[in-house]
């Protein structure tokens, strides 16, 4: 059932995956001057927000030693 081949009875199927279209895109609307600030702002404030959530984060991220420190000084000063 599978093994026979046919031969295609209209020719444009056959060249269908060689047909090429003459027919051009519209060309795109330019963004304008209001679309391309919101692009801007939108992209400066993602940056914002990631660099203000690495200055915030980096502190909780340290491992704290400096502060042992100073705390284990504190005590035998008192005794």
């Amino acid at each position: 059932m599978f093994g026979r081949r046919e031969p295609v009875p209209f020719a444009f199927v056959a060249e269908a995956d060689r047909f090429r279209s003459n027919v051009a895109p519209p060309p795109r609307e330019r963004a304008s001057a209001g679309q391309l600030a919101g692009r801007w702002l939108l992209g400066l404030t993602l940056v914002a927000g990631l660099v203000g959530s690495l200055v915030i984060g980096t502190p909780a991220l340290s491992t704290g030693d400096s502060g042992a420190g100073t705390q284990h000084q504190q005590a035998s000063d008192r005794r």
